[in-house]
């Protein structure tokens, strides 16, 4: 089985998810965390288990749901590229631009 990288910026991204979740519950913070890993390394199993979203982008990304999160990788890369791990109720034009500057 292969593994995956996190993007520079999906790196940030869940320690932004854990510093906020974690000012308020330290645990649940890291639960949260296990669960967004787990949900990788599912998708490193099968990485075509996603959704695409062309809202959202029209390179070849798919979308993986953890929570109200969305994982964004490249199904395609090996190892698996995990490109951002946001607030999927975040409005679909801020997603697409962020996406556009991982890519």
């Amino acid at each position: 089985m292969s593994s995956f990288v996190l993007h520079p910026g999906a790196v940030r991204d869940l320690e932004d998810i854990w510093e906020y979740i974690g000012a308020r519950s330290i645990e649940a913070a890291d639960r949260v965390l296990e669960e967004i890993y787990g949900a990788i390394s599912e998708l490193v199993a099968f990485p075509y288990q996603g959704h695409v979203r062309l809202d959202l982008s029209s390179r070849p990304i798919r979308f993986q749901v953890v929570r109200s999160l969305l994982i964004a990788y490249a199904p395609q890369e090996k190892p698996l590229l995990i490109l951002a791990v946001i607030d999927g109720r975040r409005h679909p034009r801020v997603l697409a631009a962020l996406l556009r500057e991982r890519t």
